[in-house]
């Protein structure tokens, strides 16, 4: 009989349990996940470029060659259409970034990242990450071709802060609205028809043409509840009008920073109730 002593036998060490990731790790990882989708190709960088530069190029130098403001003491209406096309952009790009979330859902990687040791709300985080990204890109070139087109602007360091904030929360809005639609809504084709009426029809309420003080008094009222509307205001504010006209118009304080706040405040506050909102339909979601 063999016999076989105990320091003979050789342990296998237990294997060590991998480690779980950071919040932020996860996150990062899932941003650059979401470039890498959204932007494989050459094509897909350029396309969302085209809007702001038709705009800043051929749209609003045209609507102020139709209703000029020269002499009249307000600012001028080539720039005040190209930072009321803010607008408009933000809305678009994060509409387009939820049917993203629409495609993981569906036929992508759904269900590997919710089976990873990740927080959910990093899913979220990095397709947002992305969104206010794209977002940013797409007015600094709106801004740049204005600036080349001969657009001037009216821009102090306090004033950049108030315009990149008031950009920063209208986005996370923006994008934490089409994370709902983009979990709520079982097609892109439903998501897509919903897109004009989440997008577009605010932003032709909002001062985005013309003063929300030139509508009817119903339509102003409605105009001083969006989310569009202040951002607008506060953007303009910040690079335009150092009057604070839209400001004034929505609270009719005479204080600038009093109305500037205020409007920054109530962007927050729908910024943080979507994005709550936005992060509770995607955990119900998910386990649906």
């Amino acid at each position: 009989m063999t016999t076989v002593s105990a320091a003979a036998v050789t342990r296998r060490p237990l294997p060590h349990p991998g480690r779980r990731p950071s919040t932020f790790d996860a996150w990062l990882t899932l941003a650059k996940r979401r470039v890498a989708l959204s932007a494989r190709t050459p094509r897909e960088i350029l396309a969302p470029l085209a809007t702001p530069m038709l705009f800043a190029s051929v749209i609003a130098p045209a609507l102020a060659k139709m209703i000029p403001t020269a002499g009249h003491g307000g600012p001028d209406y080539r720039a005040f259409v190209i930072i009321g096309t803010v607008g408009l952009l933000i809305p678009l790009t994060c509409a387009f970034a939820g049917i993203g979330v629409i495609v993981d859902r569906t036929t992508g990687a759904r269900r590997e990242l919710l089976a990873a040791p990740i927080p959910r709300a990093a899913i979220v985080a990095g397709n947002l990450a992305v969104a206010i990204l794209t977002s940013l890109l797409q007015i600094t070139v709106l801004l740049l071709v204005g600036l080349a087109r001969g657009t001037s602007f009216d821009a102090t360091g306090t004033g950049f802060v108030w315009f990149a904030v008031a950009a920063v929360a209208f986005t996370v809005f923006a994008y934490s609205m089409a994370e709902i639609l983009a979990n709520r809504i079982p097609t892109q084709e439903e998501y897509i028809g919903l897109t004009p009426v989440v997008a577009i029809v605010p932003w032709f309420l909002a001062g985005s043409l013309f003063p929300i003080t030139s509508m009817p008094v119903g339509l102003a009222w409605i105009a001083r509840f969006l989310p569009t509307t202040h951002v607008l205001a506060l953007i303009r504010y910040g690079l335009l009008d150092r009057q604070a006209a839209g400001l004034h118009s929505i609270w009719g304080v005479s204080s600038n920073t009093t109305a500037a706040t205020l409007s920054l405040l109530v962007l927050c506050a729908w910024a943080g109730m979507v994005t709550a909102l936005s992060l509770r339909v995607f955990k119900k979601a998910s386990v649906t």
